[in-house]
């Protein structure tokens, strides 16, 4: 059996046979370490201590509108992987670095937009899960039968970072995130369900955190809650800025919007104050987790399009990149450019639309004139989300051409809830009118 799906046909030695004098727990490293893995760790499969926990958290209402991690058959999986793979004896842990420094001026520069570092560059679902399959394959080769296997990265029902944890990578911060003392907490974790047994290693059972707070200060949106009665890290998703931008599917909450900056897809403000990542955070190696610039493409992703009779080279993307891009820009992707710009990248998760309405929030939190043109433009977008917060991106500026476009567009907008956005605009939009008049001559 292969990693997802019948195994490889060929000539092998006796499928039965096991090679005594092979430790497969250092097979399994090295390869790991040859395929781009930083760190690699092995546990067993047993079942997961901490499901208690998260029906706690899911009956409170912390996952917010991820209703998928709610399922019954998911919840079953979570808790026993053999649900998955019923031959499982052993779990292989694998974290990849992906960080990367932000550009001069960023994120204090209101005019750019702000990508969490692992979005930046090449999906990572695939890089990881492509680099777990080749681990399998060859250790097949090692072993001289198929084995039976299940690659995972953050897209099944498996609780990575309790693996992690219990494979000896790292523990979990009260940030929500697994750390790891000496590297820090910027990692891809993949999860590579075998059926063989395997020597484990020892479990990190340390918090290492101690007293340190810096991640529940700095969060912009108050959703890390510290540590739960079992001394867990409890976070409230439906605060958390990551959430918002990218799995919140609808109007972000008026609330909470000016709390968003000007960070459009993910957050990294709770890895960034980690004493932990401020010390031992590397550049990541992988060299498609690279931001890119306008009109750059994803290492390793090919592009799609009409070939130039003249050059025979297929033509620049239009889009500007993922290097702290300007929101102006941004706002200004027509369907084309959108196409250009997620392709091969995880920002893709969003949809154009969620992305939009994030860019127009980010603008209307600049609160330039500047911003005005670009989310004058996006009143008639397609979208209804997106033309609703452009209008309280206007109402934000405040200035006397938003008070206009949205007096215009409100006449045109048949939407319900962007109507009330416009509504709730332009009353902002007035007030800060009669602020500017009522001020100092």
């Amino acid at each position: 059996m292969g990693t997802d799906g019948p195994g490889r046909v060929g000539e092998r030695s006796d499928p039965q046979a096991v090679r005594p004098s092979v430790n497969r727990a250092e097979v399994l490293k090295r390869l790991a370490q040859e395929e781009g893995f930083q760190l690699a760790g092995i546990c067993g499969p047993d079942p997961s201590e901490h499901l208690d926990f998260l029906n706690a958290w899911i009956e409170e209402k912390r996952h917010g509108s991820m209703t998928y991690l709610a399922r019954p058959s998911a919840l079953a999986r979570r808790a026993d992987v053999s649900e998955i793979l019923g031959e499982v004896g052993t779990v292989l842990v694998v974290a990849q670095n992906y960080h990367q420094e932000d550009p001069d001026g960023v994120p204090d520069d209101s005019r750019r937009g702000v990508i969490a570092r692992y979005a930046r560059g090449r999906d990572y679902h695939r890089v990881v899960k492509n680099a777990l399959q080749r681990v399998h394959h060859r250790f097949e080769e090692v072993e001289g039968r198929p084995v039976p296997a299940r690659a995972y990265v953050d897209t099944g029902p498996i609780l990575e970072r309790e693996f992690a944890q219990r494979a000896g990578l790292g523990w979990f911060g009260r940030n929500t995130m697994l750390i790891h003392p000496r590297q820090g907490s910027y990692f891809f974790l993949g999860v590579l369900l075998l059926g063989v047994e395997v020597e484990p290693d020892a479990p990190v059972d340390v918090d290492h955190c101690g007293s340190c707070e810096a991640c529940l200060d700095a969060c912009p949106t108050s959703a890390l809650l510290g540590r739960g009665p079992s001394g867990g890290p409890v976070m409230d998703a439906s605060r958390c800025i990551s959430y918002l931008t990218i799995e919140h599917s609808g109007p972000i909450p008026v609330e909470l919007r000016p709390l968003i900056g000007n960070r459009i897809y993910g957050c990294d403000i709770c890895q960034e104050v980690c004493p932990f990542n401020r010390r031992f955070a590397e550049p990541a190696i992988e060299p498609g987790y690279a931001a890119r610039g306008p009109g750059e493409r994803p290492t390793g992703v090919e592009l799609e399009g009409p070939v130039s009779e003249q050059s025979g080279i297929p033509p620049t993307p239009n889009h500007p990149g993922t290097d702290a891009p300007l929101l102006t820009e941004l706002m200004g992707m027509d369907e084309v450019a959108w196409e250009a710009f997620s392709r091969g990248s995880a920002i893709r998760r969003a949809g154009r639309a969620g992305f939009l309405r994030n860019v127009a929030v980010a603008l209307g939190n600049w609160g330039s004139v500047e911003a005005v043109p670009a989310l004058v433009g996006a009143l008639s977008d397609p979208d209804a989300l997106v033309r609703g917060h452009a209008a309280w991106g206007l109402g934000q500026v405040g200035s006397e051409g938003a008070w206009g476009a949205l007096s215009e567009g409100i006449k045109v907008e048949e939407d319900p809830r962007a109507r009330q956005e416009f509504n709730h605009a332009l009353n902002r939009a007035k007030e800060g009118l009669t602020a500017s008049e009522s001020g100092p001559g």
